[in-house]
């Protein structure tokens, strides 16, 4: 079984058991969070396809805890220019979640 789910900007592709990290939520590590943005759930030949989202149906996480993804650089260049470079550095804040349970 698994399910489309749409979190932030972003669509996952998930299943029971598994890990992926999503946008930071204000979450504490070992608290349980339900998504209810489910875009489809497939069970086998069963498919749900929810327009937009499948009513009813809901994904819980686990949070594991929070981390950092890696360093990104923006780095601007204007040739013939004063103050033509700028180099400025991201690294985006995400939430480690465990999927427990898919229900729809």
């Amino acid at each position: 079984m698994y399910a489309i789910i749409a979190e932030g900007a972003h669509q996952y592709r998930v299943e029971k058991g598994m890990e992926f990290h999503i946008d930071r939520l204000g979450q504490k590590p070992g608290s349980k969070v339900k998504l209810d943005k489910v875009l489809l759930v497939a069970d086998g030949a069963n498919v749900k396809v929810g327009a937009p989202t499948v009513a009813g149906a809901h994904v819980e996480v686990e949070v594991i805890g929070q981390k950092r993804g890696e360093k990104l650089i923006a780095f601007m260049y204007r040739r013939r220019q004063s103050d033509s470079k700028r180099k400025k550095g991201h690294r985006q804040n995400y939430t480690v979640v465990k999927v427990t349970d898919i229900k729809g």
